[in-house]
Formats: C-alpha cells, structure tokens, sequence
C-alpha cells in the first residue's frame, strides 16, 4: 500500500458515514459521534449511581446492580469516550494540519475506527449476561470470580487496545513522512505534537495492558492461575501490568486535550502562543516520565517501603512540565485581545478545573497523604477534575472551535455560552463535594454510606444532574446548527494554522494545490502558506 499515493474513498452525503471510507475526514467525524453517543451512555449509567447515592441506604439498587453500573459507567467513559474521541479529532486534523492528503494508510485508519462500535456493543452486551463488576480497573481476585460478563469486558478492551495501537501507528508514521513542503517538526502545530506524544505512549503502554487482560481472559476460560493468590498466583502482578498502563493512560487522555486548548487560547487572545518550543517538548517529557510513575496507585498494595520513594518523586517531577503548560497558557493569555466564544470559556474553564485535579495528584504522590485518603472520594474527585474538568473541557472547546471547519456552518453561540456554564457549574458542584467526603474518610465504590456524608452525597447528586442536563443545549445546537446554520467562512475565527488555510468543510484530498509552508504555525500576521502564497489576514488585534 502506498502511503502517498492511495485515493480516498468516494462518496458525499451522509450514508458515507455509514460505510467503510478511508477519507481521514469522515473517519473522523465517525469516531466523533460515535464516541459521543457512547459518552452519553456512561453519562446515564453516572447519573443512575448518583441517584443510589443521593441518600444512605438502598433505594432502587442492590450491591451487585451498582457495582455493574459503577464498573461500566468507568469503562464506558475511559476506553469508549475519552481515548477515542481524542483519535477522532486527530484523524480529522492531524494530516490537514501538517499538509498531507490523508493518513498514512487509510484501510487501516478506517479500521481502526470500525472496531470501535463491536468493542462497545460487546461491553454493553455483557448486562444480558451479569456485567463485569470488578470495578473499571478489573483488580484480580474479584475479576477472575465474577460472572462471565468480565469475561466479555476483558474481550471488548483488548479490541479498544487494538484500535488504539493501530491508530498510534499511523498517527507516528503521518507526522514523521507526510509533512508538507517546509512543514519541519518546529512549525508543527501544537495540536500534532500532542497526538505524536500521545500516539508514542500509546504504542509503549498498550501492549503490557493487553497482555494482563488477555493472562485474566485465560485464568477465566482456560483454568489457568496467573492471578489467583491461593493456587500459587499473584494478584499483584495484574497491579503492576494495569497501572503501567493506566497511568499513562491518563496522558493518553490530557496530552491531546492540552494540544487542542494550545490552538484555542492564541486564536481567541490575538497572540502568539508563549513558549512554543517549551510546550512541544513538555508534552514528550510528559510521554517519558509517564511510563514511571505507575506504582504510586499501589501505595497500600503491600509493596516494599522503599520502592515509594522513587515513584512519590518520579510523580512529583512530572508536574514540572505540566506546569511549563500552564505558565505559558496563561502568559499566552495575559494582556491579549480576549475573544470570550464559546471555545474560549471551555479553554479556560480547562485550566481552572485541570489545575484542580493536577494540584491534588500531587496531594496524592505523597505517600503519608495517598495512604490517608486511598480509596476515598477524594481519589473520585482528583480523577474526575482531570478528565472531566479537564479533558471534556478541552473536548467542547475542541468541538465548538473546528466545528465550522468541519460541517461548513456557524453554531448558534448563545446556546453554547449556556451549555458552558451549565457544565462548569455542574462540574464543580458535583466533584468539589467529593474533596471534602474523602478528607472525612468516605470510602469509594459503595452503594450505602454514614449519614454524616448525606449532604455532600445529595450536593453531588444534584451536580451530576445539572452535569447530564447541560449535554441537552449542546446536542440540540450541534444537529440543527450542522442542518442548517448560517453558512461559515474558510477561516472564520482567523486562525493562522494550515488546516483554516483550506475551504470549510475542506475537498476530498484537503487542500486544491500542495501546500507549501513558509511560516511557523503561530507567527501571527503571516499564516501558513498555501501552494507558497499567504492568505490574507489580519494583523494582532484586529
């Protein structure tokens, strides 16, 4: 297969959608809605464990129904939302961005999507025959004792696995031999340095997940005893092989996040992005350290002692440049031309909410701190600020942002300002009270609590409420505005990177010439060239 020379497939309208096509566009739009519509499924088993959890004691489920629902809303959200939907906007953007025709090897792209909707279908399956209810992260004993929907959740994540290591291949491959004429590594945009950090972990971490889910798939149908403590096995082990994904697997779901707030703040300050270098090389520095930071989440496993010190200290240090992201996000920011759009305040509710979250994970590399509040709420909290807060943030931003490239059409802006805060205030009022829960010693993953905890539990309930009901203004403005918006200009937001250098929605092979670039991706008052003539666009704070 040729890498440069392979038509897309053909095809317009909306039964292409339907079909197998190599177009990176249409790929991604598929993993796009796809991944949403399971988003909103995790987000409805979310709100039914919230409702259990609004006032102690049992209300409408049984200890086995909320560990399924629990275990499920986890694995949804994780392995069916976030991961992939951050590969949708990479299939999209990433060759637009650096110049090229499509991904390096569209069957496989297209692959790589189309094992998604079996992988969900099998998961979901598993409620007709007793889900999986060991908790997203499958901990042996429990995942190798309950009913044979674990079994079906094991077989559906080595899918996703799958589909990501592919993908991952061909993100390394696009950047690193399809970049356009004077497209060198330091005019990349932000964006693609993101998804090349992302698509490196990915291709390090992945496979030792696989292994350990298929080692639980054979304990579970073959007899093995891989993890089975009373028959010679060691239920560590499974630990050790999940977090030294799972972990990374957390980058996995912010490095692109932080490349997509990084094309936002620029565009909607009027200013060049600060440290650019500083910021592409943060999110390799990120992809490196994170391969070691796995055992801190196994603090109270009975590890040696000793060994926490240098994962409290590898955990520590790769704040370091999540921190240089932020100070030069924020110095990008400072004394700009702020646009406050509807990306721009997902943008910036990202780093408010993202700092949260990365603030109490350093809270929680702290070995006297971690031990304290070990599967406490507060654990619930600091994940969900990163990836909720944080990722999904930077999702809508990402969303509403490319939304015009993307369909041709302008959404209606008042009803994104609305779906904002909706989801900010939901966000808050649902996590904060978690903090505060945990601190008390609220233990994570039960149907049933103290009554000293009911208010904080009924505070987060609402929250979670008021979180699923913003979705709606967002779904709505996203269908009609896509049916029939106002008609958008090529470059609406008058960005200088190379995907807004080309028609909204662009042609079938991106761009009607080759482009040439002659500029870096942020020198604002002279974009990126196309077929070696500027476009032209207004200069800073115009």
């Amino acid at each position: 297969m040729s890498m440069s020379t392979e038509a897309v497939s053909p095809g317009r309208g909306w039964r292409r959608y339907f079909t197998w096509n190599t177009d990176h566009k249409v790929i991604g739009v598929q993993y796009l809605v796809t991944t949403f519509c399971f988003f909103l499924i995790g987000g409805l088993l979310a709100m039914l464990v919230r409702a259990e959890l609004a006032q102690p004691g049992p209300d409408f489920l049984n200890g086995t129904e909320f560990n399924r629902f629990l275990t499920n809303h986890g694995s949804v959200m994780l392995f069916l939302w976030i991961i992939p939907v951050l590969a949708g906007f990479g299939n999209y953007l990433v060759p637009l961005m650096i110049g090229a025709r499509d991904m390096a090897f569209p069957n496989m792209n297209a692959l790589s999507f189309w094992l998604i909707p079996p992988a969900g279908l099998i998961m979901l399956a598993s409620f007709f025959v007793g889900a999986a209810e060991a908790g997203w992260t499958a901990y042996a004993p429990l995942s190798i004792q309950t009913p044979v929907g674990q079994t079906l959740w094991a077989v559906s994540v080595i899918i996703l696995g799958t589909s990501s290591l592919l993908g991952a291949v061909n993100f390394v491959t696009t950047v690193f031999t399809m970049r356009a004429e004077g497209m060198t590594f330091w005019r990349l945009p932000l964006f693609v340095w993101g998804m090349l950090a992302t698509s490196l972990l990915v291709l390090l971490a992945t496979p030792v997940l696989t292994a350990g889910l298929v080692l639980i798939a054979m304990d579970r149908m073959a007899g093995t005893l891989f993890f089975s403590a009373s028959n010679g096995g060691d239920p560590i082990l499974w630990q050790n092989m999940f977090w030294f994904y799972s972990h990374p697997a957390v980058y996995i779901m912010v490095l692109p996040a932080m490349g997509i707030v990084s094309e936002v703040y620029p565009v909607f300050s009027r200013k060049p992005i600060f440290g650019y270098k500083a910021i592409a090389m943060s999110s390799m520095a990120i992809s490196i350290l994170g391969l070691t930071v796995w055992a801190h989440h196994m603090f109270t496993s009975g590890m040696d002692p000793r060994l926490r010190i240098p994962y409290m200290i590898s955990s520590m240090i790769i704040a370091v440049p999540t921190g240089i992201k932020i100070f030069s996000w924020l110095a990008t920011i400072w004394d700009g031309k702020i646009r406050f759009t509807t990306p721009m305040l997902f943008a910036l509710g990202f780093i408010s909410m993202f700092l949260i979250g990365g603030i109490t994970g350093i809270f929680l590399a702290a070995i006297p701190i971690d031990v304290h509040v070990h599967d406490t709420y507060f654990v619930v909290a600091h994940l969900h600020f990163v990836l909720f807060g944080g990722s999904v943030s930077a999702v809508y931003a990402g969303l509403y942002y490319w939304f015009p490239k993307i369909t041709g059409r302008m959404y209606d802006e008042r009803l994104g300002k609305v779906h904002f805060v909706a989801n900010f205030v939901g966000t808050n009022l649902t996590y904060l009270p978690m903090f505060l829960a945990g601190l008390l010693g609220m233990p994570r993953r039960v149907s049933d609590y103290s009554p000293e905890f009911t208010t904080l539990n009924l505070l987060a309930t609402l929250g979670a409420f008021l979180l699923g009901t913003s979705a709606l203004p967002f779904i709505y403005n996203a269908v009609v505005s896509w049916v029939s918006g106002p008609k958008a200009a090529a470059n609406p937001w008058r960005a200088l990177t190379l995907e807004w250098q080309t028609d909204s929605p662009p042609p079938a092979e991106n761009f009607h010439q080759p482009p040439v670039v002659n500029s870096g991706p942020y020198d604002y008052g002279q974009p990126m060239g196309v077929s070696g003539q500027a476009q032209a666009v207004p200069a800073v704070g115009d």
